[in-house]
């Protein structure tokens, strides 16, 4: 009889513990997340959604007197191990921010500088992968005709998906998104969410997200955390429609936050 294949998680936490000097800002945090799935973190302002999305990117180490403690496993190795390169963590894990970032370059320079800092310098190379990245973040039918055009002559929806673009081609297999659409319009927020959905195919995709009904839409599981700690993590139907703790209750139908 063969055995039961049991997936191993591409992303786990296990008893995270971080500290911004004597400020305890993430108490014992554990889950985990598979992999080609999309994982929402929801909570008020200040709970520590965003401190727990840079502990896979290990951005939290540029912040003086951070301290983490616990386990950060990305397929299946320890992150915070002394003999991680970070650099080739950052390579493996996109992240987008809140407000679009893109570069004082042209379009085409913004999606090719991961590829140039990484030593890629094969024209033909960068101009495919460019390209596909561009397909991948739903732009490319806008922008094929002015790749050479400044990145801030794009709307904000726009600059928001060529930093989508952007974080894609370098090949990473995790992609951080924190509140990507929160700055924009809801016409740009419609697509920002189409593409999550259609790039949870080939990334697993953490986000933050304010938004409850974008919670609701793009992700597969939601991790709710309130002061640090995470209250309550499951599927994203079970999180807003049968929730095992009042807290979450609370939050996801508007009593507080």
């Amino acid at each position: 009889m063969a055995k039961d294949y049991v997936k191993k998680p591409k992303v786990m936490a296990k008893e995270v513990n971080l500290y911004y000097g004597d400020f305890h800002a993430l108490k014992g945090i554990t889950l985990s997340m598979e992999e080609n799935h999309v994982v929402a973190l929801i909570g008020p302002s200040g709970c520590g959604k965003s401190t727990f999305l840079r502990c896979f990117n290990r951005m939290n180490d540029l912040i003086p007197n951070t301290k983490v403690t616990g386990l950060v496993m990305v397929d299946g190795k320890d992150i915070n191990d002394r003999g991680m390169n970070v650099d080739q963590l950052r390579k493996n894990i996109g992240m987008v921010f809140q407000k679009p970032n893109p570069f004082p370059k042209s379009i085409f320079e913004n999606v090719a500088y991961g590829l140039r800092v990484n030593g890629v310098s094969d024209a033909k190379f960068i101009a495919e992968r460019v390209e596909r990245s561009l397909v991948q973040s739903a732009l490319w039918e806008e922008v094929k005709d002015k790749l050479k055009k400044s990145a801030f002559e794009l709307s904000g929806g726009q600059q928001q998906r060529l930093c989508i673009a952007r974080a894609l081609a370098i090949e990473p297999s995790i992609v951080l998104m924190d509140e990507p659409a929160s700055a924009l319009d809801p016409i740009s927020t419609a697509k920002i969410e189409e593409l999550i959905y259609e790039l949870k195919s080939q990334y697993t995709i953490i986000i933050v997200t304010h938004n409850m009904q974008q919670a609701g839409r793009v992700s597969d599981k939601t991790a709710f955390f309130y002061m640090g700690e995470l209250i309550e993590y499951d599927d994203t139907k079970i999180i807003f429609t049968n929730p095992k703790n009042t807290r979450t209750q609370n939050y996801v139908t508007g009593r507080f936050g």
